[in-house]
């Protein structure tokens, strides 16, 4: 029996869809990583209960880490974005966690810029608090170490491919990691928003939105590009008919990157007929419900939707591009 909330949400629950295609599908995944970047830094003794631990989010790693900082007796302190909406803003606030949005931006990098310029300031002013980074520090690796051990035993890594959100690095990145000590051959595929920098694709942007959570307009050290061996652009169109199907074909409530991760990896698995495609849910459907949902009617046909294959990124265009990317460097 759990004795906190927190390690009852950091197991995803593992559910076949067809054949090939499972899905790992997480109520709120970086629960996990915060959880046990919190329990490594109080056993290496780098902070203590009581201590108040920082950093910057858009709405999922706030509320992992308040709830990371409830389980530890921490005190949590986030600088949050415009997209953190009322509801979660409501639990930050019961949880003890202090929250101080940004003021609306037109530019998503200039609000990823303005929030780590305020944390900055912050630890000028408090040089006790400890900045979780969670975008640079290899720490947030370490939860999925558990996920990929359940993965290996549950479906197995030979002829495995893991389909997810490049975001951060700290998910796909981790889990292909951990994998690969199991069999080198796990592939792993990551998906993009356009206009994102992580692997060059900030020179097209999407009209609607940049998909929060797989994307950036900075760069994250966390993200290892020689992990990956393919790569999909997924625009909001795309992603939001990926969102509705899988919900009307297989019932699983889950966000945007959800979505797009779903598509490219129905796309993995049509291209090779042997071993299993995983994908990641990352988080629920609530916090879409009025943005993509609620557009379920106007939803594509994901029959009728196939990514351009390109060679270089000069090559992208929407709604969706793919491209084979050979575990390489970034250049």
């Amino acid at each position: 029996m759990d004795t906190h909330i927190a390690d009852a949400i950091s197991r995803p629950c593992l559910i076949r869809l067809t054949e090939r295609v499972v899905c790992l599908r997480f109520e709120t995944m970086k629960v996990v990583s915060a959880l046990e970047a919190v329990r490594c830094l109080l056993d290496r003794g780098r902070i203590s209960p009581g201590d108040t631990v920082i950093d910057s989010s858009s709405g999922i790693y706030a509320y992992a880490l308040a709830l990371a900082c409830h389980r530890f007796g921490l005190r949590c302190r986030i600088v949050g974005s415009t997209t953190v909406d009322e509801t979660l803003r409501l639990q930050l606030e019961i949880l003890g966690a202090e929250l101080e949005r940004m003021p609306p931006s037109g530019s998503l990098e200039l609000d990823q810029n303005r929030r780590v310029r305020r944390i900055e300031e912050i630890l000028r002013e408090h040089p006790e608090y400890h900045w979780m980074r969670q975008y640079h520090d290899g720490i947030h690796y370490l939860g999925y170490r558990g996920v990929a051990e359940r993965i290996a035993e549950e479906v197995g890594t030979a002829g495995l491919t893991v389909v997810g959100g490049v975001g951060s690095g700290a998910s796909t990145g981790a889990l292909a990691s951990h994998l690969r000590g199991y069999s080198e051959e796990v592939r792993l595929v990551g998906v993009q928003p356009f206009g994102s920098v992580t692997f060059g694709g900030q020179h097209v942007s999407d009209p609607d939105i940049i998909i929060a959570g797989i994307g950036s307009s900075i760069p994250f050290d966390n993200v290892d590009h020689t992990l990956y061996d393919t790569i999909h652009w997924v625009s909001f169109e795309a992603a939001l008919a990926g969102s509705v199907e899988l919900l009307r074909s297989h019932a699983v409530f889950a966000g945007l990157s959800s979505g797009a991760a779903y598509l490219a990896a129905n796309w993995e698995d049509s291209l090779d007929g042997e071993g299993t495609v995983l994908f990641v849910a990352a988080d629920t459907g609530h916090r879409y419900a009025e943005s993509v949902f609620a557009h379920h009617r106007r939803a594509r046909d994901v029959r009728g939707l196939a990514p351009h294959e390109v060679d270089t990124v000069d090559g992208l265009a929407h709604p969706w591009s793919r491209m084979e990317w050979g575990r390489r460097p970034p250049e």
